[in-house]
């Protein structure tokens, strides 16, 4: 699986092998720079969640920073690096279901030029 749960930040161990080895060593020496770009899904947070992540904005930030923590440790340059939180608002899935949900529950790394 490589999405977040639901409420969560916490990089799932597909996902983290899939960025340590298929796209880090694609991009780690490349020119560019690369925003790491958190989404949710549309759900709103459960109270027990909202201490944490007042809102999707915190947690879809709270993503990206995770992915970024990662890079950073497998030796990106940090100015190379940003990070953004999107919130629910960029959906690539607009159902409802549990698929629809984990599939906006994601990171998006977005490669420009300085």
């Amino acid at each position: 699986d490589f999405s977040f749960g639901s409420g969560s930040a916490r990089i799932s161990p597909g996902l983290k092998k899939l960025l340590t080895e298929k796209i880090v060593p694609e991009i780690k020496n490349s020119i560019f720079q690369i925003e790491v770009a958190g989404h949710t899904d549309s759900d709103a947070l459960p109270k027990t969640f909202q201490k944490r992540f007042p809102s999707n904005w915190e947690l879809s930030t709270a993503r990206a920073n995770s992915v970024l923590k990662l890079l950073l440790e497998l030796g990106f340059n940090p100015s190379r690096l940003a990070a953004a939180g999107y919130g629910e608002f960029y959906p690539i899935s607009i159902g409802n279901t549990d698929e629809d949900y984990q599939q906006n529950r994601r990171i998006e790394l977005k490669l420009t030029s300085r």
